[in-house]
């Protein structure tokens, strides 16, 4: 059983089976999902949901495979709503929750993206998946190949920072180390996709890769108590994650589960690679692509796929966009760090620092409900923000040396 009609075509329309297929060969539009939202009104309630695993696969029939279809199940998925009463006050704000993405399987939220992309790739029988990545990607389809017994490929940048690699050669994949940015890997891919047939979850793959975001949606509307947020700061890399929280919503809505409202999306880009913030701010109405120079790789995308979708979806939802600096960065990190006790990698850092201005600015009201989305755990790039941090003090092994320390202190 499956609540799935086809794929369409974003731009023009037009209507292709459901398949490892992700641009139309009519207007080279992007392809999406095309579900039967009344057959899924009649099979989905709060309290069928409710009854699932606690996973993202609760969210399974709002997702475009079949019900009865085998999956691949790390355990991805239902991540800590925290509420971040001491944030909220450094950001002159009264309701603030993390949706701390940093603890799933793999550490960061590509688990469910890949989750979904790798259960539908078997699905189609292919035996070879492979993803170009900044390194999160990278990692978590690496995990979900191995434990489903399939051959897997990543594409990364050569320049990717160490602990992302070693989280990724952990599980026993093919890391090939390409000399260029993340836009240069993924022509490269596009192109070994069309030569070998593999399935790149992030290329060929797309329309039901980008799906497993809607997760972040459900989950933090179900752990509201069903109550949608006022508004909600998502990072922006590639596009995709904003564009489907904000799809998540409206298909909650849709479907009678949430009150009819609306709920502000803003994004989150560093400055270095801004591209969709950057048209926000301007009042462009296309993204226009950047050179990436940002110590926020995971985000470092500068044509990013979804960029106009992003755009769209800031603007005819009432949020905004903003940039945060390198150094912004880092005091975003140790912000989230030292306020709410959760190290997030440097694109965490991104989404902090540009509440912090969207706050400041007045674009998010202190009186609003807000959740901001950490996306990755911040084991991942330690080296950010080691340089910031003050140095250990070394003491003797004796009362008498720590006293001199303590006293220093007090002093």
């Amino acid at each position: 059983m499956t609540f799935v009609r086809g794929l369409r075509c974003r731009a023009c329309g037009r209507r292709v089976a459901a398949g490892p297929v992700h641009v139309c060969t009519e207007c080279l539009g992007p392809l999406e999902i095309e579900y039967d939202y009344e057959a899924i009104a009649r099979h989905v309630t709060r309290d069928s949901l409710s009854a699932g695993p606690t996973s993202m696969w609760r969210y399974r029939a709002l997702l475009p495979l079949a019900l009865d279809a085998p999956v691949v199940d790390l355990g991805t998925g239902y991540t800590p709503l925290v509420r971040a009463d001491n944030l909220a006050r450094a950001l002159g704000l009264r309701h603030v929750y993390v949706k701390n993405d940093a603890v799933n399987p793999t550490y960061s939220f590509k688990d469910r993206v890949v989750g979904v992309a790798i259960s539908a790739a078997i699905g189609f029988g292919t035996r070879t998946v492979a993803c170009a990545s900044t390194g999160n990607l990278a990692a978590s389809v690496a995990a979900h190949a191995a434990k489903a017994g399939l051959e897997s490929y990543v594409f990364i940048p050569a320049d990717l920072e160490p602990a992302k690699i070693v989280n990724t050669a952990v599980y026993g994949t093919n890391i090939i180390a390409v000399r260029g940015d993340y836009d240069r890997v993924n022509r490269l891919c596009s192109e070994i996709a069309d030569a070998q047939g593999w399935a790149f979850v992030n290329i060929n793959l797309r329309p039901f890769y980008s799906e497993g975001s809607k997760t972040l949606a459900y989950e933090t509307v179900e752990q509201l108590g069903w109550r949608a947020p006022d508004h909600v700061v998502a990072p922006i890399a590639g596009g995709s994650v904003l564009t489907k929280i904000g799809k998540g919503l409206s298909e909650l809505r849709d479907l009678g589960l949430l009150p009819p409202g609306r709920t502000r999306i803003s994004g989150a880009q560093a400055a270095g690679c801004a591209p969709v913030s950057r048209a926000f701010l301007s009042g462009a109405e296309r993204v226009s692509p950047v050179r990436a120079c940002t110590i926020a790789k995971s985000l470092a995308i500068g044509n990013p796929a979804d960029g106009d979708f992003a755009l769209r979806t800031i603007r005819a939802s009432g949020g905004a966009a903003e940039m945060a600096t390198d150094e912004e960065i880092v005091a975003g990190m140790r912000l989230l760090a030292s306020t709410e006790g959760i190290f997030t990698e440097t694109a965490g850092g991104v989404t902090v620092a540009c509440a912090q201005r969207l706050a400041a600015t007045g674009r998010i009201d202190p009186e609003e409900t807000v959740v901001l989305y950490i996306t990755g755990n911040g084991l991942k790039t330690p080296d950010a923000v080691a340089g910031a941090l003050p140095a250990p003090r070394e003491i003797d092994p004796t009362l008498e040396s720590f006293e001199h320390i303590l006293s220093g202190a007090v002093a």
